[in-house]
C-alpha cells in the first residue's frame, strides 16, 4: 500500500473531484429538458432525502476508519489498522442493508414529510445506492487512512460517468408515464453507479491489500487494542462526525419541505414554488463545484493532521492547519467572485434556465461553506468532536429560523433560503475560530489569511468582466447568441485565472513553495513573467 503526500493527494482528489461535479453539471439541462423544471424540484426533494440518509449512514464511520488508520499506522501498529477496517467494513454493511430497507419501507411517508407526494417512486429507486454507497465508504475510508487517494478519486470519476449515462437514459424512458416515472428514472443512474464505484473499489482492495512493513516489525513493542476497544474508537470517533454531519443535513431536509411551505405562505403557487424550489437545487449544485476541491482538502488533511496529533507534534499539526486554510481561501475566494461575476453567463452556457440571480447575491456562501468544512475538520482531527457537533447545531438552527422567517417574505421569497444559509454558516465560523485559537494556540486571523486572496480576485473580477462585456458584443453582430455566450464565458474565465495569478505573485500571495508539487505540465502553461517574479 503506497502512501502519497498531502500535497498529491490533494491533487489527485481535487482533479477527481472536478471532473465528477463538471459532469454532475453537464447533464443537468438535459435531465432538466426531459422532466421538466417543476420534475426537477421534485427531482431534487427525492435527493435531499436520499442524501440526508446517506450521511446518516456514511458520514461517521467511514472518517472513523481514515482516522483511525492514520493513528494506528503513525505508531506502526498494523494489525490493528487492518483489523479497525474489517470491523468497521462489517457494521457499514449492516448499517447500510438496514438504512436500505427502512428506505424502501418508509418512502411514502418521507416524500409527504417534504410536501412532495411525486417524490414516492424516486426515493424508492434510491433505497439500493445508500447499500453500494456503505460498501464503497468503507473502502474509500481505509484507503484515505493510508493516504492513497487514486482509488477514491478512480472511484468517484466511475460512478458519475455510469450515474451520468443512466440518469439521461431512464428518465427519458420512463418520462412517458408521467413526471413521477420521469423522475424515478432519473435516480435510477445513482444506484448503478454507486454499484459500479463499489464493485471497482472491492477489485482493487483484492489486488492491492498486502502491506509493506518496515524491518524489524515483528521485534517492535506495540500496543494492541482488542476487538471492544476498536468498536469503542470507531464509535468515539464515528457517532460525534455522524451527529454533526447528520445534524447539517436534516436542516437541509427540513428546508426541502420548509422552503415550499414558507413559499406558499407567501403567497406563490404550489406549482410555481416547486420551481423556485428547483432554482435553489441549480444553484446548490453549481456551488458544489469548487466544494468539491476544499472537500478533498478536508479528506486529505484530516488523516495527516490526526498522524501528527499522535505523534504529538504540535508544530506539525499547526503547519498543516496554516497550509488548509490557505490553500481553503486561495480556491474559494475566486470562486465565489468568478460565480458572482459570471453568474448569468454560466447559467446560458450550461442551459440551466432562469435562477442566476441566486448565485449572483449567494456566491458569498461558498467562501463560508469552505472555511466551516475546514474549521470542522480541524477540530475532528484533534479530538473536539462534540464541540464541533454543538458548533455545527447552533448554526442549523439560525438558518432554519432565518429561512422560516425570510422566505414568507414575497419581496425576499427563495433568496431568504440563501441569506439563511449565510446567517447558518457564520456563526458557527466565528465559534468554531475561537475554539481553535483556544485549544491549538495558534496566531491565525482569518480575514487576514484572506484579505491577499480577495484583492486579487477583485482584480479578476474587472479583468473577466471587461473580456465577457468585449466579445459578448459580438452577439448583437453575428446573431448566434448561445455560441457568443460560451466563447465569452469561457475565455474570460481563462483570462481571469491568469489575472488571478498574477495578482496574487504581485502581493506576495503565493511562493515559489506553492508551485513546488505541481505537474511539470501545469507548470508550462504559466507564461515565463510570471514565473520569474515569484519569491
Amino acid at each position: 500500500m503506497k502512501e502519497q503526500s498531502t500535497t498529491k493527494s490533494f491533487a489527485i482528489l481535487s482533479a477527481a473531484g472536478m471532473i465528477v461535479k463538471i459532469l454532475s453539471l453537464l447533464y443537468i439541462p438535459f435531465l432538466k429538458g426531459i422532466i421538466t423544471d417543476e420534475g426537477y424540484g421534485v427531482y431534487g426533494a427525492a435527493y435531499s432525502v436520499y442524501v440526508f440518509i446517506y450521511v446518516i449512514t456514511n458520514s461517521g464511520i467511514p472518517v472513523a476508519i481514515s482516522k483511525l488508520i492514520s493513528e494506528l499506522t503513525a505508531v506502526k501498529n498494523y494489525r490493528d489498522a487492518v483489523k479497525s477496517f474489517k470491523i468497521s467494513r462489517f457494521i457499514l454493511l449492516i448499517i447500510g442493508t438496514f438504512m436500505t430497507i427502512l428506505m424502501l419501507l418508509f418512502a411514502r411517508p418521507l416524500s409527504k414529510a417534504v410536501h412532495y407526494d411525486k417524490a414516492y417512486l424516486s426515493i424508492l429507486a434510491l433505497s439500493p445506492a445508500i447499500l453500494f454507497t456503505s460498501i464503497a465508504s468503507a473502502y474509500r475510508g481505509y484507503f484515505q487512512g493510508w493516504g492513497n487517494m487514486v482509488p477514491t478519486a478512480v472511484s468517484q470519476v466511475i460512478e458519475q460517468i455510469v450515474n451520468t449515462i443512466f440518469t439521461l437514459v431512464f428518465a427519458a424512458l420512463l418520462m412517458r408515464y408521467g413526471i413521477e416515472a420521469g423522475c424515478a428514472g432519473g435516480t435510477i443512474g445513482t444506484s448503478l453507479g454507486a454499484f459500479a464505484s463499489a464493485s471497482y473499489l472491492i477489485i482493487f482492495y483484492e489486488r492491492h491489500k498486502k502491506i509493506k512493513v518496515p524491518k524489524g516489525y515483528n521485534e517492535m513493542e506495540i500496543r494492541r487494542y482488542t476487538t471492544k476497544q476498536i468498536l469503542r474508537k470507531i464509535a468515539n470517533y464515528g457517532i460525534p462526525i455522524t451527529i454533526c454531519v447528520g445534524m447539517t443535513y436534516a436542516g437541509n431536509l427540513i428546508d426541502v419541505g420548509n422552503t415550499k411551505a414558507r413559499l406558499m405562505a407567501g403567497g406563490i403557487q404550489e406549482a410555481y414554488a416547486s420551481t423556485l424550489y428547483g432554482y435553489l437545487v441549480k444553484y446548490q449544485q453549481l456551488l458544489n463545484v469548487p466544494i468539491a476541491i476544499i472537500t478533498s482538502l478536508a479528506v486529505t488533511i484530516l488523516p495527516a493532521i490526526s498522524s501528527a496529533a499522535a505523534l504529538r507534534d504540535r508544530e506539525q499539526v499547526r503547519d498543516k492547519i496554516k497550509y488548509a486554510f490557505r490553500l481553503c481561501f486561495l480556491i474559494a475566494i475566486p470562486s465565489a467572485f468568478g460565480l458572482a461575476v459570471l453568474s448569468e453567463p454560466i447559467f446560458s452556457m450550461l442551459k440551466f434556465g432562469k435562477g442566476s440571480f441566486l448565485m449572483r447575491y449567494g456566491s458569498i456562501v461558498l467562501v463560508l461553506m469552505s472555511i466551516m468544512q475546514i474549521q470542522t475538520t480541524i477540530l475532528q482531527s484533534i479530538g473536539k468532536l462534540y464541540t464541533a457537533t454543538i458548533y455545527s447545531v447552533i448554526g442549523i438552527a439560525c438558518k432554519i429560523l432565518a429561512n422560516y422567517v425570510l422566505i414568507a417574505m414575497p419581496n425576499i421569497n427563495i433568496l431568504g433560503a440563501v441569506y439563511g444559509s449565510i446567517i447558518g454558516y457564520t456563526i458557527p465560523i466565528i465559534l468554531n475560530n475561537r475554539m481553535l485559537k483556544k485549544s491549538l494556540n495558534i496566531k491565525f486571523n482569518l480575514l487576514n489569511a484572506g484579505l491577499k486572496p480577495a484583492l486579487s480576485s477583485i482584480f479578476m473580477s474587472f479583468v473577466v468582466y471587461i473580456i465577457y462585456s468585449s466579445i459578448n458584443l459580438l452577439s448583437g453582430i453575428t446573431g448566434a447568441t448561445y455560441l457568443i455566450n460560451a466563447l465569452a464565458t469561457v475565455t474570460s474565465i481563462i483570462f481571469g485565472l491568469y489575472s488571478y495569478l498574477f495578482c496574487l505573485i504581485l502581493t506576495s500571495g503565493v511562493t515559489k513553495e506553492d508551485f513546488k508539487y505541481l505537474p511539470s505540465k501545469f507548470m508550462r502553461m504559466i507564461p515565463k513573467f510570471m514565473l520569474e517574479r515569484i519569491r
